[in-house]
């Protein structure tokens, strides 16, 4: 395969990697086939979508694509219980993740509670004193004053705590790889347990949630009773969904792009702060979601009150939300200064240690809050599983996160089974583990000896994948209007990028915390804005801020701005080539 603009080094330091002929002819088959604009048809082309489903990959509807509930293993008895508890006044008690799916979570089960009157008592554990997922005093403690105890995006491996749990029906709603054994409760409904046949394993928790609901409604229906709406809360179920990584196939794709569709009517009280004071000023994107709102509301758990984004995206009062919002931008802007400094040292470390099969590091004093998203800013720069471990009082906690193609979340239940570390579980994309810390060389050893396998069929770690060669002029609002028909894009299905060739860089300055924004210009044509986030913590900011004047390829996905009531296009800018 030749190297695109004939790239091998670009900034970043990647090889640029163009579509593959066989996409080309596809492409261009199912553009005159299907009347497709042909970048649409490129885009289904990448994703194998053939001319019988191409309409219906275009408008992905949840009457078409949502799954029966009742296929996953559980959901009968979970169902019946939770609406047998809120129509009879029971107490009932939610048991949330401090991240944005169990955040999300529940906040989906409080608005379906709160449209029947009825109300719940959330808890969500204290990250650094509780640690991630039940507990055995919490669960109970909750036990003893409620009648049901829903866990939402966490359970599936908490054994002992559930079983402490014994006063009151436990309820686990989940989707973390589950083991060999399920925990002590009434009801496990996971489309990860080991006896699941996985058809429905790329839900993220609040998805899980959100059939459960479905079937509630179901029930509430033979009984005669009048159902919640669900289809208003869509706008969760897509957050947590993008903010969770979870791929965007399957029914996935209606949630979120139905979810951001409501998201856009601002309804949601919680929702409509976070964009605010995220300055979100255009139509919610799978980007915003992932980048924007999901580490505000992450904010509140990893380095501040674990409960803060739950409450926000539950709050039904406008000031409430307004108030909670703010708390949580100000300890997102704490997480980021707290976060430079633990992946300033962790860089430091991978490239020191030069792995070629897991990017790892572990440190003293690391804020456990950020080190997983230390581990996926070092994912993203060596394009490999890596693992972050913050280290206190001789016990390592860390986070790790996957490359497609290599499931890490049973690489870490594999280290836990065989001892190596104290703990550990999670998902394909993303896990989480305990570890002495005497024992985290011998634990990463045994991790990159698990996961090599999955790697040593994957080519081409440190290429960038480009769609098609575009000139600025071509730029237009009405392409992206083409391209966003295909989205939602995200985690498995992500959005074209496009490569510029021999442009000018007419003008560059830095932008707030680590940003970077340029303007570049073919002759005669006009200049094609670009932003970069975060570049300056890597080679692509400092290599661009002094070459004014100089000409470069460049790539990155385009997006829409508003600004002045008009919308213009700009460059997501990922990669640069020097001329």
């Amino acid at each position: 395969m030749t190297d695109f603009l004939n790239v091998s080094d670009s900034l970043t330091h990647r090889r640029w990697v163009g579509p593959d002929d066989n996409v080309t002819r596809r492409a261009e088959a199912l553009s005159q086939t299907a009347a497709l604009p042909l970048p649409v048809a490129r885009i289904l082309a990448e994703r194998g979508v053939v001319v019988a489903e191409a309409a219906g990959y275009l408008a992905p509807t949840l009457r078409d694509m949502l799954p029966d509930p009742l296929l996953l293993r559980d959901m009968e008895p979970a169902a019946a219980r939770l609406v047998a508890a809120a129509t009879g006044g029971e107490r009932i008690a939610i048991f949330a993740d401090y991240d944005v799916d169990g955040g999300s979570s529940a906040a989906l089960l409080l608005d379906w509670l709160r449209q029947q009157g009825r109300d719940a008592t959330l808890y969500i554990p204290d990250r650094i004193d509780e640690g991630y997922g039940p507990n055995a005093p919490a669960m109970a403690e909750l036990a003893a004053s409620h009648d049901l105890i829903v866990c939402v995006d966490c359970g599936t491996l908490s054994h002992d705590a559930l079983a402490a749990a014994d006063a009151a029906d436990v309820i686990v709603l989940d989707h973390h790889l589950g083991g060999e054994t399920l925990p002590p409760a009434l009801a496990v409904v996971n489309p990860n347990r080991q006896d699941e046949d996985g058809g429905l394993g790329h839900l993220c928790a609040a998805g899980v949630v959100f059939l459960t609901l479905v079937q509630a409604g179901r029930v509430l229906r033979e009984q005669g009773k009048k159902e919640p709406q669900l289809l208003p809360m869509l706008d969760l179920v897509a957050l947590a969904t993008v903010a969770d990584v979870a791929p965007l196939i399957g029914v996935n794709r209606a949630f979120v792009r139905q979810g951001l569709a409501i998201m856009a009517r601002r309804q949601r009280p919680g929702l409509v702060a976070l964009s605010d004071v995220s300055r979100l000023d255009t139509a919610p994107s799978s980007f915003h979601l992932g980048f924007m709102l999901g580490p505000r509301v992450n904010a509140g758990g990893r380095v501040g009150k674990a409960d803060l984004g739950a409450r926000c995206l539950s709050a039904v009062d406008a000031a409430e939300a307004r108030k909670l919002a703010e708390m949580l931008d100000d300890l997102n802007r704490d997480r980021r200064a707290i976060e430079a400094a633990v992946r300033e040292e962790a860089l430091a470390q991978v490239e020191a240690r030069g792995d070629s099969v897991l990017s790892w590091a572990a440190g003293e004093g690391w804020h456990p809050g950020v080190v997983g998203i230390v581990a996926a800013r070092i994912k993203e720069r060596s394009n490999l599983p890596s693992v972050v471990i913050g280290v206190e009082d001789g016990i390592g906690k860390g986070s790790a996160r996957s490359v497609p193609g290599v499931d890490l979340g049973h690489a870490v239940q594999r280290l836990a089974a065989e001892g190596l570390i104290e703990k550990g579980g999670g998902h394909k994309m993303a896990a989480g583990l305990t570890v002495a810390a005497a024992g985290i060389e011998a634990a990463m050893a045994r991790l990159a000896d698990l996961i090599a396998p999955e790697l040593a069929g994957r080519s081409g770690v440190n290429d960038l994948r480009i769609s098609g060669l575009m000139e600025p002029a071509a730029a237009t609002p009405e392409l992206m209007d083409m391209i966003e028909a295909a989205g939602p894009f995200g985690q498995a299905a992500p959005a074209p990028r496009y490569a510029f060739s021999d442009l000018l860089l007419d003008s560059v300055a830095g932008m707030g915390d680590g940003h970077l924004r340029a303007t570049f210009r073919a002759s005669g044509q006009n200049p094609l804005e670009a932003v970069a986030w975060g570049a300056m913590s890597g080679p692509l900011g400092p290599a661009l801020m002094g070459a004014k004047g100089r000409r470069f390829h460049i790539a990155g996905k385009l997006e829409l701005s508003q600004w002045g009531g008009r919308s213009r296009v700009r460059l997501r800018l990922d990669d640069a080539a020097s001329l």
